[in-house]
């Protein structure tokens, strides 16, 4: 973190002057979105949900079902052809819309839409890292009648 004052009821941040309260939050946001993206760990995550799009066409299928099927689903039903004796609950864009889960025996297609959840989750957990750590600086550097709580 670069130097911050106060000046005359504004603040100074990283070289910008004059910038108010709002704006010091917006300049610290940005700042903790610069940090907490970039790595493998975003590289997995961007796959997950890339890999779990239905970009792929498929056969006709019935009203009320997602259109298409995802590379992730395609090829791990055909490595992990495992029939299972119980039924899985799944998540699709359409059993999401119908609040549903698609359930499911062969153990490919469960783990196939069970990654674009995975990166969803981890993208969740990122913006919650970010949300918290920029208010915790904002909290430390504003004023107390700026501070959000």
């Amino acid at each position: 973190m670069d130097t911050v004052e106060e000046l005359s009821g504004t603040y100074f941040y990283k070289g910008i002057c004059n910038i108010s309260a709002g704006e010091l939050f917006f300049w610290l946001l940005l700042d903790k979105i610069e940090e907490q993206f970039g790595g493998i760990v975003d590289v997995v995550t961007l796959s997950c949900i890339i890999l779990g799009l239905p970009l792929l066409k498929t056969r006709n299928k019935p009203y009320g079902t997602t259109a298409g099927t995802s590379i992730a689903s395609k090829y791990l039903r055909q490595y992990l052809n495992v029939q299972l004796p119980v039924r899985l609950p799944t998540l699709t864009e359409a059993s999401i819309t119908t609040l549903k889960p698609k359930y499911v025996t062969n153990l490919g297609a469960f783990i196939g839409r069970g990654l674009p959840v995975i990166g969803w989750t981890m993208v969740a957990g990122d913006l919650a890292q970010i949300c918290y750590k920029t208010i915790k600086t904002y909290n430390t550097i504003a004023h107390e009648k700026d501070r959000l709580w």
